[in-house]
Parts: structure tokens; sequence; C-alpha cells
């Protein structure tokens, strides 16, 4: 039940015409109104054109009783994308509203206020209908814009760290795309890659726990994480400190790929983890220079076996002094192991063999138990090995020869690759 006709001319009698927002109605008998939401805006903090014909709305509905209109929905909706769109939180825009519903509701005549008890409902369900449809649409409005930018930023941060990577971009344009993202291009850059050894469950939420764990670290500026090609990509500068967080109980980690190394391993569920550590470089071109070296050390890595959960650039010169004279190296690979595949078995086992020798220090009995072998069974592999190359692996004088055959092998993919066809 709504106020009586006559109430309402009573009302109108005392407040002027009546506030509707429509025809020929006077600025001047929206003052109180203005008053209302001057007072709600600073209330609340925000600007009071977020209200729109919000007040109207409910002044309409306490004195007629009137619904709004689904237009006039729509465009509180707006100013719900509007509120996103000025960075206003939904919170403080919903607080708005209702403060604005509140004030306004102590400021209708004394007469709606205080008439019999059911004229009273009626007018305060009328206008808290108004409240709940208008605060429903301005949350949706608000709620699909947020969703629409976010969508938008996310495009532009995969476009901004692609061309960041590549490193072709226009240079002046690059570096005002990142200052968004709080790198400074004139300092140095490292780059590191990390990724799963084998299938991964959760890899969002490994990408968000690492993220969480590097902003709390060093806060949210100046660090980039970011994924490509399945890989986690961190980009950092080159004398950013990992230093642990007072009163932590974690050990210190300091180093950049021991830290996300650690934290992946804490948190994400699947297969152990593999990082990659570019060496830092100056100035726009230095992040794709050192995103090319640890996604370099990922792929020897890969090839070589390598079970070192933490790779840094330097590591890898040698490797890629050998790959620098492929013919050279492929020459060496044929001469020396190329009589393996003559094996039982074929080269692969003799080459693992080999593999675990070297790395072990030429130890016999750490290598069977590394190889899960009987240390005869070893005994026997490396007799065959110096039998069909003609080089000693246990001879200092001919190790180093066999061993930089057997990591050239495994940089060119042999005997898997047939050498004699281009790659």
């Amino acid at each position: 039940m709504t106020v009586t006709d006559r109430e309402a001319a009573a009302v109108n009698r005392r407040q002027g015409p009546r506030p509707s927002g429509r025809g020929d109605d006077h600025a001047e008998d929206h003052t109180w109104l203005t008053e209302v939401a001057d007072a709600a805006g600073r209330e609340a903090g925000i600007p009071v054109e977020l209200l729109g014909d919000y007040l109207t709305l409910l002044a309409d509905a306490a004195v007629t009783g009137r619904k709004p209109h689904a237009s006039e929905l729509d465009a509180v909706g707006l100013l719900g994308r509007r509120a996103a769109e000025l960075g206003v939180s939904a919170g403080s825009a919903v607080q708005l509203y209702l403060c604005a519903a509140r004030l306004l509701w102590g400021e209708l005549p004394m007469m709606i206020r205080s008439r019999d008890s059911a004229a009273v409902r009626g007018a305060a369900d009328a206008v808290l209908y108004v409240v709940d449809a208008a605060v429903a649409s301005l949350a949706e409005g608000y709620t699909e814009a947020r969703r629409q930018m976010a969508r938008w930023e996310e495009t532009q941060r995969r476009e901004f760290i692609d061309d960041l990577l590549r490193g072709d971009a226009d240079v002046g344009r690059l570096v005002e795309r990142a200052e968004p993202f709080g790198l400074d291009m004139a300092r140095p850059h490292q780059v590191a890659l990390a990724a799963p050894t084998g299938a991964l469950d959760g890899f969002e939420m490994a990408i968000s726990d690492l993220e969480q764990a590097i902003v709390h670290r060093v806060g949210d500026r100046d660090v980039l994480v970011a994924t490509k090609d399945g890989w986690i990509v961190v980009v950092a500068p080159a004398d950013t400190s990992m230093s642990p967080p007072p009163h932590g109980s974690r050990p210190a980690v300091t180093d950049l790929g021991d830290f996300i190394h650690a934290e992946l391993d804490r948190t994400a569920r699947g297969r152990p983890w593999r990082v990659t550590v570019g060496r830092p470089y100056p100035g726009s071109y230095g992040i794709p220079r050192s995103y090319e070296e640890a996604r370099e050390g990922l792929t020897m890595a890969v090839r070589l076996h390598l079970d070192t959960p933490v790779i840094h650039a330097e590591q890898l010169l040698i490797y890629r002094v050998l790959l620098r004279d492929q013919p050279a190296i492929t020459d060496l690979v044929q001469a020396v192991l190329g009589h393996l595949v003559e094996a039982r078995g074929g080269a692969e086992p003799l080459l693992t063999t080999l593999d675990a020798y070297f790395a072990t220090g030429a130890v016999t009995t750490e290598t069977a138990r590394r190889l899960h072998l009987s240390v005869r069974a070893v005994t026997y592999r490396l007799d065959r090995i110096r039998s069909l190359t003609g080089y000693d692996p246990a001879d200092p004088a001919q190790r180093f020869t066999i061993q930089a055959a057997v990591l050239g092998a495994r940089l060119l993919g042999w005997p898997a690759h047939d050498l004699s066809l281009p790659r």
C-alpha cells in the first residue's frame, strides 16, 4: 500500500512539484535531491554523478509507489560500468547508493514518515524495491565492465610480453607500454623460465602461487610473471633481491632461479620443475637476449638429460661452444661414437652409461647405482665401448675426446637423429 493521492497532493504542496525528472519540472524542484546527493557523495567519498537519476526514482517510489522502468534500470547499469572505469570499488559504489537511500528517506516530508503505519510500510516497500533493483543493476553493470577490462588487460599483457621477448618491436613504444607493468627498461634485466618435467595438474594454480610469492617478496613492481609456450616466464631486474621475509621459517634463498624452483616445488602438484636463467643484459634488447639464453638452456637440458633443477646460462657456455661449429662436432660424433650402433641394443644404452660414468667422476660403483645395474654390467659396457670405438673412457688422456663426443651426440640428438640428414 502507498500513500493516497490526497497525501501525495499534500506532499506536493509542501515540497513543490514532484521530482519525477520528467515533463517541465524546474531545476529548483530538485534542490533537496541535490543536497542529498552531495551528502551521500561526501559520506561515500566518490563522485555523485554516479547516482544519475537514482534519487529521483527513490522519491517517485516514496510518493507514488512507481516502479522504475527497464530503461531506467539500464541507465543505472551504465553508471555501474562507469564506476568500474573510474576505478571505484564495487563496495564503494554500493555504499553510495545505500547511503543515498538512507539520507533521502530521512529528508522525505514528515507526512510520509509519520502517517499511519500502512502508508509508511507501503512507501518503505516501494523505496526498498527501487534500492534492490537499482543496486542489482549497478552491480551487474560493474561486474560486466570489470570482466571486459580484465579481458582487455590480459590481451594487452600477452601482446606486450610477446613483443618484449621477441625484441623486434618499436623501442619507444615498448618503453611506454612497459611503464604500467613497472618495468624500467633502462635497468639490466634477466629472464627465468620454468617448465614442468612431465604432466602437471594445476598449471594455472602454480602460476598464481608463484606470482603471489614474488609479490610478497619484492612487491608488485619491477618483476613480471607471465606464460609463454607452456612455460612460466619471469622477467626481473638483475639486482632484484629475493631476500626472505622477516621471521620466515623457510631457508634463505636469494638467487632468482633457486627462489622460483623452491616456490614451484613447494606449491605445485605434478612432476618436478626445471628452471633456467638467462644472463642479465641492459636495455630493451637485453630482455629478449636473456630470454633466448634461458630458452636455449631448457632445450639443452632436455637433450643432455640434465637432472640439475636450476640451470644458469653460464653453465651451458661450453655446450654453446660445441654447437658453434656444428659440422666439426658432427664429424667428432660420427668418428668417435659411430660404431656404437653395432652393439646389441643399439648405441643408446652405451651412451647412457657414458653419461652416468662421466657425471660420477668415472666411478664405476656410483655409475652402477645410478643406472640400477650391477658393477659387473657397467664394467662390461665400458669394455664394449672401448672395443667398438677404440677409446678407453677410463684413460684420462682419451676421456676428454670421448666425453666431448658424448656431449655433442646429446646436443645433436644422436642416435635418434641421423646426422647425415639436415636438421
